[in-house]
């Protein structure tokens, strides 16, 4: 997928537009279960980074399951043509009675707290149940994104295990599988490898076991040499660790993860037009059709997206800040060197495939984008442009007769 495939593509449909390449999902999905090499091994991708059907559908034709934190996510897989046996579900504060509903559709329940587990275990003992551990290692590329510490609301502590293990006993419940995930863009592996450890033991503490995950947050390039996690390094330590606690614990388990990013991000872009070049004393603005209502990952997490002028690259480069329409300030990149921009000229957004469409909103009211798949050198639409009777389709207009003053 070139920059003249991305500029047919914007001309068919428009922009502000995501894009993305299946062959890269399919590479990078291929080069994650080649460094593991253990005999069981279950990928679930996490939907919350792309949720959209025709993505969770490629990803099952891989043999990809989901890993999923809400009803509506279990529900698109099954729409999707998952079967509900590969589907993991692991909320975080929802009710009781949403946990009952995914049981029923038959996904692998996956408990984050105490209270929640006793109350499930009294009422469905026989239910199998992973339990989601808070190993307390910080991880992670950004405070918001990590989740293992021990400040975090995320995973029952590792420090409460004896209550955990009491009212396991106490319930007679089925713990089939237990599981962490420490944070996002995670580079060093001696401290996935560390706090894998420490999940190694606590599973010592269940004896019907059939599978282990470690979550996921393998971090990805943003930029050209930008560094990465080595996942060949991570496959070769955590596969042979794996296979001796197998070993020790008398029954091969399977290995899982949950990669949400690892597998999208680098297949997404996000085209948007130039609608205006302004020139103030100090900066050169480049006003795009877009803002952080579409894409609000530079705004929310400080990240880094590389932005090309795809309609003229070669041109010599200049700085601009790229900022988008919205009422508040929204900056995608401030003072960045960009082949010199004009008016009309279409911008490329890169690692634009996780966490972009899926958080956008109908702030200020405008439309959500389309998104369009790529593969094989065809383009394909997977979502229409929201039109203004999608703004209003479920707003019910109440005609108040208030007296005027």
């Amino acid at each position: 997928m070139n920059n003249q495939d991305l500029l047919k593509i914007a001309e068919e449909f428009g922009s502000p537009l995501y894009v993305y390449d299946a062959e890269k999902i399919i590479s990078q999905y291929k080069r994650l279960t080649s460094a593991f090499n253990v005999k069981k091994l279950r990928i679930h991708y996490a939907v919350k980074a792309l949720s959209n059907i025709s993505i969770l559908k490629l990803l099952n034709s891989l043999g990809c399951g989901l890993d999923t934190v809400s009803i509506q996510e279990v529900k698109l897989g099954i729409e999707a043509g998952v079967n509900p046996s590969n589907i993991i579900y692991t909320p975080n504060g929802v009710s009781l009675e949403e946990i009952e509903e995914v049981v029923l559709l038959g996904a692998q329940i996956n408990i984050d707290n105490l209270s929640i587990l006793e109350q499930f275990g009294t009422k469905h003992p026989g239910t199998p149940v992973c339990i989601r551990i808070n190993p307390h290692v910080m991880a992670g590329g950004n405070s918001k994104i990590s989740v293992g510490h021990i400040d975090s609301k995320f995973g029952i502590s590792i420090h409460q295990m004896p209550h955990l293990l009491r009212i396991v006993k106490n319930t007679g419940m089925n713990i089939n599988g237990i599981h962490m995930h420490t944070g996002s863009d995670i580079l060093d592996i001696g401290v996935f490898l560390h706090a894998s450890e420490i999940l190694f033991d606590a599973a010592k503490n269940f004896k019907d076991l059939e599978f282990i995950d470690f979550g996921s947050g393998f971090k990805v390039p943003y930029k050209e040499d930008d560094i990465e996690t080595d996942i060949e390094d991570l496959g070769k330590q955590l596969t042979g660790r794996f296979e001796n606690f197998c070993k020790e614990y008398g029954r091969e388990l399977t290995l899982a993860f949950e990669p949400g990013k690892y597998l999208v991000s680098e297949a997404g872009k996000f085209l948007a037009k130039v609608n205006v070049i302004k020139q103030t004393t100090s900066t050169v603005f480049a006003g795009i059709d877009t803002g952080f209502n579409h894409l609000i990952r530079p705004m929310f997490y400080g990240s880094h997206q590389e932005i090309t002028n795809i309609s003229n690259p070669g041109a010599k480069p200049r700085f601009y800040s790229v900022v988008g329409y919205i009422c508040e300030t929204d900056t995608f990149a401030s003072n960045r060197r960009i082949s010199e921009i004009t008016e009309g000229d279409i911008l490329a957004f890169s690692n634009a495939g996780a966490y972009c469409f899926s958080m956008a909103s109908n702030f200020n009211s405008r439309y959500r984008p389309a998104e369009v798949l790529w593969y094989q050198g065809e383009s394909h639409l997977i979502r229409k442009r929201e039109t203004f009777e999608d703004l209003v389709k479920h707003q019910v207009p109440v005609d108040l007769h208030v007296e005027s003053i």
